[in-house]
């Protein structure tokens, strides 16, 4: 099980509070991970990823073990602690402004 801990915005919308946890069939990626969350949480499509291109949204960024994983490939495996479930992979809204 991986566990995913959700911006405050995209919990409400799931309506689940805290972190939640997700089975992942076959290799952990980014992209394994959020097609298992968006099918668990079908309300999630499309407030991550883009519904056409499936990149990442901006203003929203993905950390694994306290390092910014946004920039690297969807399929890359994700770190072990990740998918032991010792380390959550975090989905965290992005700051702006100046």
């Amino acid at each position: 099980m991986i566990r995913v801990l959700l911006p405050q915005h995209l919990r409400t919308l799931a309506r689940v509070s805290g972190e939640v946890t997700i089975e992942v069939h076959g290799p952990a990626t980014q992209r394994s991970v959020l097609d298992a969350l968006e099918t668990s949480y079908p309300m999630l499509r499309g407030t991550i990823r883009d519904h056409v291109s499936r990149e990442r949204r901006p203003f929203l960024r993905f950390f694994a073990c306290a390092e910014d994983w946004s920039h690297e490939p969807p399929d890359a495996p994700l770190p072990t602690e990740v998918t032991s479930g010792k380390e959550p992979f975090l989905i965290i809204g992005a700051i702006a402004g100046g």
